[in-house]
């Protein structure tokens, strides 16, 4: 049998003689018994067998029917398939049946099998196929706050593949980008989601095994709320604060819990916003509360502690969770500073434990949360925010460990997470791989630890049977590691050049000068790789487009480290000159890349957070190099 690439491989294939063809007329047969159950996966595989095997397949109810009609026979029983969710799938010259537990299962079955078609067309090699998930829960979570909020056509495309790698729950990050009716002055430039558009797509998930599951920030991350006038006086530090890591912000962040106004403000929001979800669950965010006890709790905190100040407030909103019926969600990077208090948290609350290096200690995190009793996720990331191109070495570690500590530790799900920090600069097709690799350890870790990811995030990303696509996205993700280029934590290092001012020479200082030739040889040598690639999508061209303007933003922060150390070693006013010419070529270069940047940015996402959020950072840039063209 050749190599299979399915996503995610499956749990146990055994090859078996012979091969099935399908062949005109063939049906493919429901139960009679409980045929709507799996009429979604039936029409989901009829669809798949009519564009990459040219077989025209009718769905048909019945106990049985001659055998040379039948095609693909379904069958739900959970005596032959104990495992929820699980499958089990036979393809003999005769036909091919999918027994499953449940309509899930049939649903992933009906995935793999249509994957199978993908690669193999109209005639799949005999084998047997036997499959269930790890983690009952696999996730994947985008951020829509930081600039990017989807359009819908890509919301459900995104969703309609995620489904096809058998991922079952989606959240969408907001922090003000959900268009609450109470409070238009917040959202007013967001391009935010309406509450019929998530009712509208609570459906669609629904009808694919997808739980779409609310997620609002309640506490950290408050930003877009307390600059508004009439929501300030909430916050903790109303005029700014001092970063834990360094430097000032001169905006608020956290909504202070000693303001009664702070929980009246969050239970209208649940008010507003959890009725149009059907999920149970909830996700409360209360991530990063970093200026907790720098202003208006400060003396509180002092009182009774900074972290049991934090957990009462966290008791609080919990209350207000179980008011509405759900299961809370919360980030768990606060309370695993003092994981003596884990243990006071109710036991139906999730922790989500989160961190996005390849050496981040979800073993040491995993095993204080299982000690606490408290179930919990983990949750890794796509490595794709700050970096352009990806981070491939760095999200296949990531996404591995979160799911070796999960498993060992008890885990209950594993959410993949999507960021867009400083402008949600990357564009979605760099996430694909990291989206494709944490669905496939997230359903089973021992099948697809070592993975070959690019082919198979080839064939099922970006629907190229030569390999170059995927090929592509994993060696432009791979360019950060470049000869002399340094590493930075959770981002890449040329990305990080294109967020400091041009005349910021701290980013620069011990770069080797022959590191910039070393990097832009990686990224034009993953490049060739486009020329290769023969994507079958409607949205190829755009792809290319997105792969080559990220490339050459990267290939532009090779250009402004080189002149940034020129920079600095113009002593005199006539070296300084001397550099304007190549001032002005870099401003005009970084004016054409915003103009494909806004075009990029409007070919799948809304307007709102384009000119606030993401082009600035950009035109800082172009701001720069003038000055010193001038």
């Amino acid at each position: 049998m050749p190599d299979l690439l399915l996503a995610p491989l499956p749990r146990q294939v055994e090859a078996r003689p012979g091969a099935f063809r399908f062949r005109a007329g063939q049906c493919i047969l429901l139960p009679s018994d409980n045929a709507p159950a799996v009429l979604g996966a039936a029409e989901r595989l009829q669809a798949a067998l009519w564009a990459d095997a040219a077989a025209d397949c009718a769905i048909v109810a019945a106990e049985a029917g001659p055998p040379e009609d039948i095609a693909v026979q379904f069958a739900l029983d959970a005596a032959q398939v104990p495992q929820e969710q699980g499958y089990h799938l036979s393809v003999t010259p005769e036909r091919i049946r999918l027994v499953a537990h449940d309509p899930a299962g049939a649903f992933y079955a009906a995935c793999t099998l249509s994957q199978l078609t993908r690669q193999f067309g109209a005639q799949i090699p005999g084998l047997e196929i036997s499959d269930y998930p790890d983690f009952p829960a696999r996730g994947v979570m985008l951020d829509i706050s930081r600039g990017k909020v989807p359009t819908m056509s890509t919301l459900y495309e995104l969703v309609d593949w995620l489904a096809g790698l058998k991922v079952n729950q989606l959240q969408l990050y907001v922090e003000h980008t959900f268009a609450y009716r109470r409070h238009p002055n917040v959202w007013a430039s967001a391009s935010p989601l309406t509450g019929q558009e998530i009712l509208e797509l609570d459906a669609f998930c629904r009808e694919r095994f997808i739980d779409l599951v609310p997620n609002q920030n309640s506490f950290g991350h408050m930003t877009q709320w307390l600059i508004v006038d009439g929501y300030r006086h909430l916050a903790e530090c109303p005029d700014g604060f001092d970063w834990p890591w360094g430097g000032h912000s001169d905006q608020p962040f956290s909504l202070s819990p000693v303001e009664p106004g702070s929980l009246e403000l969050i239970r209208g929001l649940y008010d507003e916003l959890l009725p149009h979800f059907t999920s149970r669950l909830f996700n409360v965010g209360c991530d990063e509360t970093v200026d907790l006890g720098l202003g208006k709790s400060k003396a509180e905190c002092a009182r009774r502690g900074t972290h049991r100040l934090y957990l009462d407030f966290l008791l609080q909103i919990y209350r207000l969770v179980r008011q509405h019926g759900r299961t809370m969600q919360f980030w768990g990077d606060i309370i695993i500073q003092q994981p003596e208090l884990i243990g006071e948290l109710p036991q139906d609350a999730i922790a989500l434990e989160w961190g996005y290096d390849a050496d981040h200690p979800f073993d040491e995190h995993g095993a204080k949360f299982a000690a606490s009793g408290i179930p919990f996720y983990v949750c890794p990331g796509t490595s794709s925010w700050i970096s352009m191109l990806g981070r491939t070495n760095n999200a296949i570690g990531n996404l591995r460990n979160a799911a070796e500590a999960g498993l060992k530790h008890g885990a209950i799900g594993y959410l993949n997470t999507d960021w867009g920090d400083y402008g949600h600069w990357q564009y979605l097709p760099v996430s694909y791989l990291g989206f494709l690799y944490g669905a496939a350890v997230s359903w089973c870790l021992s099948s697809n630890r070592n993975m070959d990811v690019a082919p198979a995030l080839s064939l099922h990303a970006f629907g190229d049977r030569s390999g170059a696509a995927g090929r592509l996205a994993y060696d432009l993700g791979n360019t950060y590691l470049a000869a002399g280029l340094p590493i930075v934590h959770n981002s890449n290092f040329l990305v990080r050049l294109l967020l400091q001012p041009v005349e910021d020479m701290r980013w620069v200082n011990g770069v080797a000068p022959e590191a910039w030739d070393s990097a832009r040889q990686a990224i034009r040598q993953a490049l060739r790789h486009l020329d290769a690639a023969q994507m079958q999508r409607g949205d190829a061209p755009l792809i290319r487009e997105e792969f080559e303007t990220a490339a050459h933003f990267l290939l532009h922060a090779c250009d402004l480290g080189e002149f940034k150390q020129k920079l600095a070693q113009a002593q005199t006013p006539a070296a300084r000159q001397a550099l304007r010419p190549q001032a002005k070529a870099l401003a005009q270069d970084m004016r054409n890349l915003i103009t494909a940047h806004r075009r990029l940015w409007l070919a799948r996402n809304r307007i709102g957070g384009l000119e606030e959020r993401s082009v600035p950072g950009l035109q800082r840039l172009v701001d720069g190099y003038l000055r010193i063209a001038d």
